[in-house]
């Protein structure tokens, strides 16, 4: 089984859900934060609980002896599939549940990268074992605008008193977005929108209280 995973994660990832188990195999392999290192996109961000630029966060950190590990159950892909947000259970080094995941994973010229990371408790059992459940983008119709309306940018004098912190981000092609918003205190919400063919639909929130 081991084995499998090692040689999954050598061969080139054609979905997101291919580039999260190739993921998961490297953690295992390369080490945890070198595995993230590897698949980060240059302006990936992660939480620790508040946003950090991952180059800053990763930069020489060096590996626990032993590796979280995790799995996608469902994966939410735009119509043009070169964008997806994977999300599943993760699992602490003694193989018990520690929470969920969501990642938002992007195609490029270099491969699948992912450009946003975050944990959260778990919501509900963790999902069985087995293929990720695909939920693709609708291709009809031509979406108006965009998924998620960004904020009104904030005053010069709010932009230097602000605590809390917020992004967002959408497909090329405009049929999958998200944003996620952390306060002062490191809870964090993040939400994924997808079109329908009509409209844009909330299909995922998630949110994560600071430790």
């Amino acid at each position: 089984m081991i084995a499998a995973a090692l040689l999954f994660a050598a061969a080139p990832a054609s979905t997101a859900t291919d580039a999260e188990r190739a993921f998961a195999a490297d953690a295992q392999r390369i080490g945890q934060w070198s595995a993230f290192r590897k698949y980060a996109d240059k302006d990936a961000v992660m939480f620790t609980p508040q946003a950090a630029w991952a180059r800053d966060f990763l930069r020489g950190r060096k590996d626990p002896p032993r590796a979280i590990s995790w799995r996608a159950a469902v994966s939410y892909v735009s119509c043009d599939g070169r964008t997806a947000v994977n999300s599943g259970p993760w699992f602490g080094v003694g193989g018990h549940v520690g929470g969920t995941f969501n990642t938002v994973w992007q195609k490029g010229a270099a491969g699948w990268r992912w450009v946003y990371d975050g944990g959260g408790p778990l919501t509900g059992s963790a999902a069985r074992a087995g293929a990720p459940a695909i939920r693709r983008a609708s291709c009809a119709g031509k979406p108006k605008g965009a998924p998620i309306t960004p904020p009104p940018p904030l005053s010069t004098h709010k932009a230097e008193v602000a605590k809390a912190d917020n992004g967002r981000g959408e497909s090329a092609d405009r049929t999958l977005g998200w944003d996620w918003q952390v306060d002062a205190h490191g809870t964090r919400r993040f939400r994924l929108f997808q079109w329908t063919g009509r409209r844009y639909v909330q299909v995922l929130t998630r949110h994560a209280r600071a430790r």
